[in-house]
C-alpha cells in the first residue's frame, strides 16, 4: 500500500487519510511530492494518482484519489480500528460531519490556509467568522451528544476527527479564540485533543 501526499506543512487533504492510515495500523509507503513546483502535477500523475491531485492511495490495482474515499476504504480494510462509530445513529452523524468538512467551510479554508509553521493573529471576514461559528456549534453538539467515553467527537478517535484535525491547526496558527465564536469550552478542549494525538504529532514532526 502506498499513500501519495503533499508537503506536510501545507497539505491538509493529505494529512487526513495519513492520520487514518496510521491509526488503522496500515503498513504503507509514504511518497511525498513537493507542492508549488513547476513539475508538481506531472510528478503526481507519474506517481499514479488517478486525478492528478493529492492525496492518492495505491493498493495493488486499487487507485483512489480523494481523502474521504481513501478513509472509507481504510475503514473497510481495517474494521478492527473502529474508524466509524458502531452505533448506526452515531455513525450517520459522523459521516455527515465528515462530509460537511469535505465540502464546506470554504471561507475558513481560503482565508486561513493550513500552514503548520505559521503563528500569527489575523483579522477575519464575516464569512470566515460564520464558518467558525458553525464549527464551534457542530463540535459542541457532537461532543455533548456522542462524546462520552473519550476526548473526540464520538468518544474514540475516528475519521470525523481526522477530517477536522487541519481545522484545529488553523485555529492555532491564526490565533482564533473559539470563545469569541460561542464556545463554552468544549470546542477548544476538543481542538487541543486533536493536536495531542500521536498521529498528528508524528505528522508535524515530519515537516
Amino acid at each position: 500500500m502506498e499513500l501519495l501526499i503533499g508537503d506536510k506543512q501545507w497539505s491538509s487533504w493529505s494529512m487526513r487519510p495519513w492520520l487514518v492510515a496510521r491509526r488503522a495500523g496500515a503498513e504503507f509507503t509514504e511518497t511525498l511530492i513537493r507542492l508549488r513546483q513547476p513539475d508538481t502535477r506531472e510528478r503526481i500523475l507519474a506517481a499514479g494518482s488517478p486525478t492528478g491531485l493529492l492525496p492518492a492511495l495505491i493498493d495493488g490495482e486499487v487507485r483512489i484519489g480523494d481523502s474521504l474515499a481513501i478513509s472509507e476504504y481504510l475503514a473497510e480494510r481495517f474494521p478492527a480500528a473502529g474508524l466509524w462509530p458502531t452505533d448506526p445513529v452515531a455513525r450517520a452523524h459522523a459521516r455527515a460531519a465528515a462530509a460537511e468538512m469535505h465540502s464546506g467551510f470554504s471561507s475558513l479554508r481560503g482565508e486561513c490556509p493550513m500552514d503548520l509553521k505559521v503563528m500569527e493573529t489575523v483579522e477575519l471576514s464575516a464569512a470566515t467568522g460564520a464558518d467558525i461559528h458553525r464549527v464551534v456549534a457542530l463540535w459542541s453538539e457532537l461532543r455533548a451528544r456522542f462524546g462520552a467515553g473519550g476526548d473526540f467527537l464520538f468518544g474514540g478517535w475516528g475519521i470525523a476527527d481526522a477530517m477536522f484535525t487541519p481545522v484545529a491547526t488553523r485555529f492555532r496558527s491564526y490565533g482564533v479564540k473559539l470563545s469569541d465564536y460561542g464556545d463554552r469550552g468544549a470546542a477548544a478542549a476538543y481542538a487541543s485533543a486533536l493536536l495531542e494525538t500521536p498521529e498528528f504529532k508524528a505528522w508535524e514532526a515530519g515537516i
